[in-house]
């Protein structure tokens, strides 16, 4: 028993001591840790001042290239194609012959055209012949008219005295009715004749219409050029019946230059826009188009916004937009994919910031460090919208002149105590910090204006980019 209670208490003994140990042990690592951080130096960041600016909204678009004039080219005419005039994929001017068809038959038709048109001529002549001499029938008639009205006159007042007998009076009564009918019939003659002569001109305009029908049809036996522009392969060769008004056309058109871009752009982005230009948020951007090609290059020449389509295409849920481009050397071509961008609006009062500024929370919450006047991280929630150049457009969430932090902001917390130091200039985004305007004005820089703005318009990172998730 001695035993046993001997070893039991030499166990507690070494237990105690153990437990003081280990006791002293971790009351002296903390102790080493403060003292540790009071000797430690406040950490570094890089900040850049806040200042307020008007920054483009550049809006990139997809959109497909279309031709500025196409021109289907149909004959007018029936007939067979007896020769084509031009090259094929060639350029062509307006007017030029491109098509010539046989020409046999109108030739013929005006042969015949002419033909009726002198025999209408020489029954004018001949209408104009009678009504002369119904003309003179009636001149003459009229004078034996006035002859038997003397006649009548001078014995009436001879068989009142008896001196003549009634006899020689009925007779010459019956001569003034002869004359009487006889000028009538002269004065009908003179009427259709009058009848025939307007028949004659009538027929004279029909056979001049068929006439230059007749001409017109063979001027069209040559197919011409609608448009200046290129041509397309040629659907006819020489040989093929072709008919007035068919379907298929012989040939297209297509004028390159100046080309067409036709844009889409969706009807929630055009509703954004526009209220925040109702709102006063943002100001009306220029009209002036940038292009990138299939192949990732952009176009030598910027194109001018031409038309914005009022409604709203119910299939796809977008508005068209049209940009005009100049095209001399053809190296735009119909139907290729282009990629636009545009400067749609400018945002007053913006602040840019590089992408390393911006981190954002658990719950998608978009913000940046500040350090304040005692130089301690403050969080600031901000609003972005959207980027330019390759920097966050911050359009809420912050005051002139306050420090933002740059770089280091992933190795402080809030409320930490740091030393701020500039942002060195080439330490921005795309290897220089963003351009913010030197004299402040409301609380910020001044503005740039709306021209200036749209003017530095550049190439934007894409929209797609987000702000890192926070670290802390």
């Amino acid at each position: 028993m001695n035993h046993r209670y001997l070893a039991l208490m030499i166990a507690a003994t070494l237990f105690g001591s153990g437990v003081l140990l280990t006791g002293c042990d971790k009351k002296d690592e903390s102790a080493d840790a403060a003292a540790a951080a009071q000797q430690m130096p406040p950490a570094v960041v890089n900040v850049m001042p806040v200042a307020f600016q008007t920054v483009p909204q550049v809006e990139t678009f997809s959109g497909r290239t279309t031709a500025y004039q196409t021109a289907d080219v149909r004959p007018q005419v029936n007939g067979i194609i007896d020769e084509v005039l031009f090259r094929e994929g060639s350029e062509v001017k307006k007017g030029q012959p491109l098509y010539r068809i046989n020409t046999d038959n109108y030739n013929s038709s005006i042969e015949g055209g002419k033909a009726a048109v002198e025999q209408a001529k020489a029954s004018l002549i001949t209408s104009q012949a009678n009504y002369n001499n119904a003309v003179a029938e009636l001149n003459s008639r009229q004078a034996t008219l006035a002859q038997a009205q003397s006649d009548l006159n001078r014995l009436k007042g001879l068989v009142e005295i008896n001196a003549i007998s009634a006899q020689q009076y009925d007779q010459a009564q019956t001569a003034y009715r002869t004359a009487q009918a006889a000028v009538q019939s002269a004065q009908a003659s003179i009427a259709q004749s009058q009848a025939g002569i307007e028949s004659a001109k009538a027929n004279i305009t029909a056979a001049q219409s068929g006439l230059n029908a007749s001409q017109l049809d063979l001027s069209r036996t040559i197919v011409r050029a609608p448009i200046s522009g290129r041509t397309s392969r040629s659907a006819v060769t020489a040989g093929a019946l072709v008919s007035a008004g068919q379907a298929t056309p012989l040939v297209t058109v297509s004028q390159l230059s100046p080309i067409y871009v036709d844009i889409s752009q969706s009807s929630s982005e055009l509703l954004k826009l526009r209220q925040q230009l109702s709102s006063g948020k943002a100001q009306a951007g220029g009209n002036s188009v940038e292009l990138v090609l299939e192949d990732g290059s952009t176009y030598p020449a910027r194109g001018e916004l031409a038309l914005a389509e009022a409604k709203v295409d119910e299939s796809t849920g977008a508005v068209t937009l049209r940009a005009l481009f100049p095209n001399n050397s053809n190296l735009l071509l119909p139907g290729m994919y282009v990629t636009a961008r545009l400067t749609q609006s400018l945002i007053s009062n913006a602040v840019l910031l590089p992408q390393s500024a911006v981190t954002r929370t658990p719950k998608g919450e978009t913000q940046v460090y500040i350090v304040d006047a005692n130089n301690k991280i403050q969080v600031r929630p901000v609003t972005i919208n959207g980027t330019y150049n390759g920097n966050w457009i911050i359009t809420d969430g912050l005051k002139a002149d306050e420090k933002v932090v740059i770089i280091g902001g992933s190795k402080v917390k809030p409320d930490q105590e740091v030393v701020a130091k500039p942002l060195p200039a080439t330490e921005g985004e795309g290897g220089q910090a963003p351009a913010q305007g030197a004299k402040p004005a409301q609380g910020g820089a001044a503005p740039k204006t709306p021209q200036q703005a749209a003017k530095a318009a550049d190439k934007p990172a894409a929209d797609s980019n987000k702000p890192a998730a926070a670290s802390n």
